[in-house]
């Protein structure tokens, strides 16, 4: 459904380790380096046919990030999602909500595993429990 999504960070190399850490429990190679056309920095990630970016903001104002939203990554197993959030806790990331786990109810249910990223996004590793 999506064709990418980019987050603004304010120290990308901080937010690259976080994210080359993360993404790669889920299979996806380290972050690439992208200069735009304006010369600021970028690093892509490809993995399932979906890109993740994340970038200095071209408008020169600081990153910030979006209240109430949520970037979730797939995660095959629910041991993925628990080597997703040990990773990104390892790597600059912090853990928020419940520990990872099962939620909803028996009619859907998730195993959902959630952290604030270096630059304060919230995302979250998910396997969908059947």
């Amino acid at each position: 459904m999506f064709s990418h999504i980019m987050v603004g960070a304010n120290d990308l190399e901080a937010s690259k380790k976080f994210y080359d850490a993360v993404l790669g429990k889920l299979g996806a190679k380290p972050g690439v380096l992208s200069p735009n056309l304006t010369g600021h920095k970028r690093y892509l990630y490809f993995l399932g046919g979906s890109m993740f970016i994340i970038t200095e903001p071209i408008n020169g104002e600081p990153a910030t990030h979006g209240n109430g939203s949520t970037i979730g990554f797939k995660a095959e197993t629910p041991e993925d999602a628990d080597a997703w959030h040990e990773a990104g806790v390892a790597n600059g990331g912090t853990a928020i909500e419940d520990p990872p786990g099962i939620r909803g109810d028996t009619g859907m249910q998730f195993y959902l595993a959630y952290l604030l990223d270096p630059a304060g996004n919230k995302v979250c590793a998910m396997y969908t429990v059947k």
